[in-house]
């Protein structure tokens, strides 16, 4: 077996999904727009910065979620799909994730956004695993703002593809090649595990750790 792990926010797409959603909802009259964009700003550096809550930040996300209800935001989530992250999916980065699927590879996308605005966007990209934050949901499937399992995030990443594998009854040593893709030093768990970690479109603290190591660095989107 050989995996081609992508992160997803400006890995693939050359913005942060879960932060474009909430500025959507803002548009939408849904949420303050001073208040809330000062709010997701903050959580936005504190990820930037590797100091984010995830359980503080999932609960603020999916505030507006569980405010309109369901089928108002699965319909709201398909109009910004057309509207933002479409227009944002570039070439050469679909091209990248079909020349893994043509060589053979699992082709995973592993990223710290919750599945609720995630799965439209690996389905855009022709990906059918998808590792992102799951959300405990109530008996109409709601999300409640609470994670459900092991977020997929910082070294939470490695115990997902971990148990990713273990569902299909395989472990690190049944995989021939591993390459993770990703733009940020909270993935360095992840990059440290694959046979061929790939800075892609990196921030500044994991391009100086790629240069020190000997990684290769990629840029889509200049």
């Amino acid at each position: 077996m050989k995996l081609a792990l992508f992160d997803l926010d400006h890995t693939l797409i050359p913005m942060d999904s879960d932060h474009a959603w909430g500025q959507f909802t803002v548009a939408l009259g849904w949420r303050d727009a001073k208040a809330f964009g000062r709010a997701n700003d903050v959580f936005y550096e504190r990820y930037k910065a590797g100091t984010l809550d995830i359980a503080e930040y999932v609960r603020f996300a999916t505030a507006a979620i569980r405010e309109q209800g369901l089928e108002k935001s699965i319909a709201a989530h398909a109009s910004y799909m057309s509207a933002v992250v479409q227009k944002s999916i570039k070439k050469q980065a679909l091209a990248l994730v079909q020349r893994h699927q043509a060589a053979g590879d699992e082709v995973i996308i592993v990223t710290a956004t919750n599945e609720f605005v995630t799965r439209p966007i690996a389905q855009a990209f022709g990906v059918q695993h998808l590792i992102a934050i799951d959300l405990v949901r109530d008996a109409t499937g709601l999300p409640t703002g609470e994670i459900a399992g092991i977020p997929s995030f910082r070294e939470g990443k490695v115990a997902r593809v971990e148990q990713w594998l273990a569902e299909r009854g395989k472990t690190w040593g049944d995989v021939a090649q591993s390459t993770f893709y990703s733009d940020s030093i909270n993935d360095l768990p992840l990059l440290e595990k694959v046979s061929h970690p790939v800075a892609t479109n990196p921030d500044d603290r994991l391009t100086a750790i790629a240069q020190a190591r000997g990684w290769p660095i990629l840029n889509l989107f200049s």
